[in-house]
């Protein structure tokens, strides 16, 4: 069972860029295709350099970067900052802008809105919303007006409080089959790739399986066609609470905390800075600045 994904013809990728439609054809080879998180233009070198096809710039920002408890608080005007110190860094990887919460509930023609302020401000190559239903309108509306939208079903933390809290989604037969209808309406409306967020592994393979587009997996398994982690999550640089779901490949926060101990110590001790950290000035210019200071 599948539905012809309505894909909006792309603006021209910049040079180097990945083509959007090299998404598809991942699929189609089962190749396996890399999302990752980031909010700022060190981080999307990195991740520029490891070759990752995605570059997420999540509404997660409100939490990890802003200190926010939930992802709600954030605005379009500090998601757009963010997006722009990514996108200058980012020179391969696609950059997907994150639509926050009240920027496209309204109507069609406020996310078109969004989506379009997200485009050329923030310089992202394709925007993200999450939900369904009503919100299919939405991306059918951004679809249309030439701009790449990325769905997102399963968990949405957006509407989380509405879901009974951070928690899976699609874990009964009925849920399931809804979450299911979804994503292949989300593909019919004109997403480009769907994300699966806390969807059990079974249900998110089916759902792969039966959509022409791909999906990107976080808590849904491996059978999706692509996976997404939160930067810091899987660096271990966020204090909060960490999804069952994450791989942490590091302990930066460890690392940064000891380096910025010993700073302090050194500081404090004067063991910091030592002459290889200072600039000199040759004997005769110190004399003529003392003199000159004396006649002051």
């Amino acid at each position: 069972m599948s539905t012809r994904p309505r894909t909006p013809a792309p603006a021209t990728p910049a040079p180097g860029k990945l083509p959007l439609p090299e998404l598809l054809e991942m699929k189609k080879r089962r190749d396996k295709i890399v999302m990752i998180t980031a909010y700022d233009a060190p981080a999307a070198r990195i991740a520029d350099e490891a070759g990752v096809e995605l570059i997420l710039v999540g509404d997660t920002a409100a939490m990890v970067m802003l200190g926010h408890e939930s992802t709600l608080p954030v605005t379009l005007d500090e998601m757009i900052f963010l997006t722009r110190a990514v996108t200058r860094a980012a020179r391969r990887p696609l950059v997907v802008g994150d639509l926050p919460f009240g920027t496209y509930e309204v109507s069609d023609e406020q996310a078109v809105a969004s989506a379009i302020r997200m485009v050329k401000e923030g310089g992202a190559d394709v925007v993200k919303l999450e939900g369904a239903g009503r919100m299919l309108s939405r991306v059918r509306a951004i679809a249309d007006s030439n701009i790449g939208i990325m769905g997102h079903v399963g968990l949405t933390p957006q509407s989380a409080t509405k879901l009974g809290g951070f928690k899976a989604q699609g874990r009964t037969g009925v849920a399931a089959k809804q979450l299911f209808d979804d994503a292949l309406a989300l593909q019919e409306a004109g997403a480009f790739a769907i994300v699966l967020e806390a969807v059990p592994a079974p249900i998110a393979t089916r759902v792969s399986a039966a959509l022409d587009v791909p999906t990107i997996g976080i808590g849904a398994g491996a059978g999706t066609d692509g996976q997404v982690l939160v930067w810091h999550d899987m660096l271990g640089m966020y204090a909060g609470r960490t999804p069952r779901f994450v791989k942490r490949y590091a302990d930066i926060a460890s690392e940064i905390g000891d380096a910025v101990s010993q700073y302090a110590d050194d500081v404090r001790t004067g063991a910091f800075p030592e002459e290889q950290h200072t600039y000199g000035i040759s004997p005769e210019e110190l004399d003529r600045f003392e003199a000159a200071v004396k006649k002051t």
